[in-house]
């Protein structure tokens, strides 16, 4: 059953994907009108088109860098490299194990880098100005950041050896979490208490849209909390009425409501933050 499962996500239409991700999206937004964390004061639909032109950019460009992934995914097959290559394992191991190493390369890792490399993270700036985080803040990255992030996650690829199928469900599941973690909902805190010992949450993850330090610089995780409880970058908020979204350093709406100067946020000066990591000429 499992092999028949990697078998079709090998071969899932564009089209299937696009449902999927389009159906999480309506979901979300169903319930966000039903259980809301946070009743924001906002034009939801011009909102949701300011970052659905972005995760746009995002899609276009893993659509185009799907070759690459592929690629590795091949060359791994041909030449029985990778990680998962090394040792024979059932098959629900071989999943689980290339599921997390492919969240730890392709998402974690270069996440905590690009909030620790001043010039990567003019680019990350633009996923974090949302002042009202809902499930459409979820794709919201700069094109330059989604190059990033599709160059890790071949990276990931390669290291792992995980097979395409096996890829093709993490991409899958990476999605729906994006979605689920940025949604505004209201979770029950004992759930949220008991899954994020293990998987990112809605809870878990708002912290890191708090608007200012340490807070942005923790609860890096996309499916998987583990990798901030074991690299001790996990903060926990016991009131979430005491979180505010946004940027510090970017807390003007006209300049974080607009595609052209969002666009160029990258390319401008620096903007240290209270509490900043980089200094101006770093």
């Amino acid at each position: 059953m499992l092999n028949d499962i990697i078998i079709y996500f090998e071969g899932i239409p564009s089209s299937i994907r696009s449902i999927i991700l389009i159906s999480g999206l309506a979901f979300f937004l169903l319930l966000e009108s039903g259980i809301p964390l946070f009743r924001f004061k906002y034009n939801k639909v011009k909102h949701a088109a300011l970052n659905i032109f972005f995760t746009s950019t995002t899609l276009i460009i893993n659509l185009l860098g799907a070759s690459l992934i592929l690629f590795f995914a091949n060359y791994n097959v041909q030449n029985n490299s990778g990680l998962l290559n090394l040792f024979e394992l059932p098959i629900w191991l071989n999943i689980i194990f290339g599921l997390m190493l492919l969240d730890l390369i392709g998402a974690w890792l270069i996440h905590w880098i690009e909030h620790n490399v001043k010039w990567m993270w003019k680019f990350h700036i633009v996923h974090h100005t949302d002042p009202e985080v809902d499930v459409t803040t979820g794709l919201r990255h700069h094109p330059g950041e989604s190059v990033f992030r599709l160059l890790f996650t071949a990276l990931a690829v390669f290291v792992s050896g995980a097979s395409f199928g096996v890829v093709m469900i993490y991409q899958t599941l990476s999605a729906f979490f994006a979605h689920l973690t940025h949604a505004n909902i209201k979770a029950p805190k004992i759930i949220d208490k008991i899954l994020d010992k293990v998987i990112v949450t809605p809870h878990f993850h708002k912290a890191h849209h708090h608007y200012t330090l340490p807070h942005t610089d923790k609860n890096y995780g996309n499916i998987f909390s583990i990798w901030d409880r074991i690299f001790g970058t996990s903060i926990k908020v016991d009131d979430l009425d005491d979180l505010k979204y946004g940027l510090d350093t970017h807390m003007n709406k006209k300049e974080t409501s607009n595609i052209k100067t969002m666009l160029l946020i990258p390319f401008g000066e620096y903007r240290p933050p209270v509490g900043s990591k980089f200094g101006k000429n770093d």
